[in-house]
């Protein structure tokens, strides 16, 4: 696959004066600029990020009105459930508001679905059995709810009162919740209560809202319905509110934020990076467990949380209920977590068995009929596909064919799917226009579940193509290898990427730094490594400067003079640190 090099545009009269004033160097200040920052005060909270400059949790939409609802179950005495997700955002939403809510003194009890038997989100089904379980007459539901109109009219209906905390986009109308907050609500007048609620309360929004509350998933909503309920309680005298220390709460935010891919800016990288410092301290014998079978490093970072942690804490969801990770974060003592966590390791080794064999499955029928030119988007489906696995499964496909994908799996009555997209095609979008011919669809923009008929699938192929030609130019469908600057070898130092590390914590919204160097020559011959040789340790020059590189699972191999794009790193061996750049690609030089 060939990558469409970006190259941002050098911006001097920008960078330097920045640089200036800011006492950095203008490479970074060209990296900032490339992540959207531009002025002084912003740039130095990016740089410097600290928890009191979180916005005051009231601003989103909805918020007062579900505490007070909440203050008034405490009042009563009247028990509550909180209906989760079953991925990590979920669970950990989920763990951190039953640790709040039960160390204040509430009656709450929590209820997270069947991926197989309840589906996605806040079904009929799912409700049903959980009122079974718990029958009480206030839900709230976390990380999921913004789209379920019926059930939670359903709902008022069994006169049980609805609160949605939820990141996800939202219906339109909207379902009529007694608190429905969302962030979304506060980026659009389009959203109205269904019509047909006469009695329910509108949709209140703050003139002051903090845009940076729409990056949040629902972990960081959690943490601020925590937060709105403590500041509340202050005032009203709740026992506990005084005492209780929000900063506790970190790890579970860190966890869930991380795992979620949502942007690490704004009021993300605040918590990420508190997030990440409790994370490393944390006594949680849940987190100390899971640390332990996924051998993690001393110091986690955002690469670990998500490679290591994560797909331990979602492999139960995944394949059957998330209800053992629920319970691993919320072990009191290690020998309860322990046993959890190497249940959880073994569930993932199975996820990884089966998610192989389906993503084999689906590349070779892919690359039986693929056409470039033609399929713009790519949509397979089989009986039986396990549907836990297929949102990893598009992620594998789209990586090799770089099209939106979207796979399904199910039995012979209904197939559910999951999708994943690129830059320029918003694949929740996409699913409202193919409405009638789906059962029940939901999502973000680049990623999205979907419930449909077997017999629909052929139509629903066809009409997303229609959407995404229309959409989507023909460079668009070649992945873009984002540079953050061209650059010499030689401002490539140890000191260099030191001062680059105040980037951290890196993820989406805040990718790591790229960069390319024309003009380069190999300064000596390529050493192959690997069991089968198929990495390449490479030492490039332009003359002046020679770097070590490294190529994982090499291409072909440059010739004469070239372009390289790169990662620029530090790699310790033998007790010597030096500077060694990671290849993204290569092209013969102009």
């Amino acid at each position: 696959m060939k990558f469409r090099w970006s190259l941002a545009p050098p911006q001097p009269l920008l960078a330097e004066p920045l640089a200036a004033q800011l006492k950095i160097s203008p490479l970074l200040a060209q990296c900032l600029l490339n992540r959207g920052m531009s002025e002084p005060v912003a740039i130095e909270k990016f740089l410097s990020p600290r928890l009191k400059n979180l916005a005051d949790p009231f601003l989103l939409p909805n918020m007062r009105g579900a505490v007070e609802r909440l203050l008034q179950a405490h009042a009563r005495a009247e028990p509550l459930v909180i209906f989760g997700d079953y991925d990590v955002d979920g669970v950990t939403s989920t763990a951190l508001l039953l640790e709040v809510l039960r160390k204040l003194g509430w009656r709450v009890e929590a209820y997270l679905p069947h991926r197989r038997d309840e589906g996605y989100g806040l079904s009929r089904d799912g409700v049903e059995n959980c009122l079974k379980k718990f029958p009480v007459k206030l839900l709230l539901a976390v990380d999921c709810g913004s789209t379920a109109v019926e059930t939670i009219a359903w709902l008022r209906g069994q006169d049980v009162d609805v609160i949605v905390l939820d990141h996800h986009q939202v219906s339109n109308p909207a379902p009529a919740a007694v608190a429905l907050v969302n962030p979304q609500l506060a980026i659009s007048d389009e959203w109205q209560v269904a019509s047909d609620e006469k009695t329910a309360p509108p949709v209140t929004r703050h003139s002051s809202f903090a845009t940076s509350f729409t990056e949040l998933c629902s972990a960081g909503l959690a943490f601020k319905l925590a937060h709105a309920i403590l500041k509340r309680g202050r005032e009203t005298g709740l026992p506990g509110a005084a005492e209780f220390d929000l900063k506790s709460l970190l790890d579970l935010v860190a966890l869930g934020t991380i795992a979620d891919l949502v942007p690490l800016v704004g009021e993300n990288r605040m918590l990420v990076t508190a997030g990440l410092d409790k994370l490393n301290t944390t006594r949680r014998p849940g987190i100390l467990a899971l640390k332990e079978v996924a051998q993690s490093p001393e110091k986690l970072g955002t690469h670990d949380v998500a490679f290591q942690l994560a797909p331990r804490l979602n492999a139960s969801g995944r394949l059957e209920t998330a209800e053992a990770s629920l319970q691993l974060l919320l072990a009191e003592n290690v020998d309860r977590a322990l046993p959890l966590a190497q249940d959880l390791d073994a569930r993932n080794r199975e996820r990884q068995k089966i998610e192989r064999g389906i993503t084999g499955e689906v590349a070779g029928i892919v690359r039986s009929k693929f056409d470039a030119e033609n399929d713009f988007v790519i949509v397979e489906g089989q009986l039986l596909w396990h549907i836990g696995v297929v949102g990893i499964v598009a992620s594998r496909v789209l990586a090799e064919f770089y099209r939106p994908t979207i796979i399904l799996g199910g039995d012979a009555e209904v197939w559910r799917g999951s999708g994943r997209s690129i830059a320029g095609f918003d694949l929740a979008a996409a699913l409202r226009e193919c409405a009638d011919l789906l059962i029940k669809h939901g999502g973000h923009a680049m990623a999205a579940g979907l419930t449909i008929a077997p017999d629909k699938v052929d139509q629903f192929r066809a009409r997303l193509n229609e959407i995404a030609r229309r959409t989507l130019k023909p460079e668009d469908l070649q992945p873009p290898l984002r540079l953050d600057a061209e650059v010499g070898l030689s401002e490539i130092t140890l000191a260099s990427l030191a001062e680059l590390e105040q980037l951290q914590p890196l993820g989406q919204g805040n990718p790591a730094v790229q960069f390319c160097a024309r003009q380069l020559t190999q300064k000596k011959p390529p050493l192959r490594m690997g069991a089968t040789k198929q990495h390449v340790k490479l030492w490039v020059t332009d003359g002046a400067v020679t770097h070590e590189a490294v190529w994982w699972n090499a291409g072909a191999l440059p010739d004469g003079k070239f372009d390289l794009a790169f990662a620029p790193g530090v790699n310790e061996f033998n007790g010597r640190t030096t500077v060694q750049l990671k290849v993204l690609d290569w092209r013969a030089a102009e």
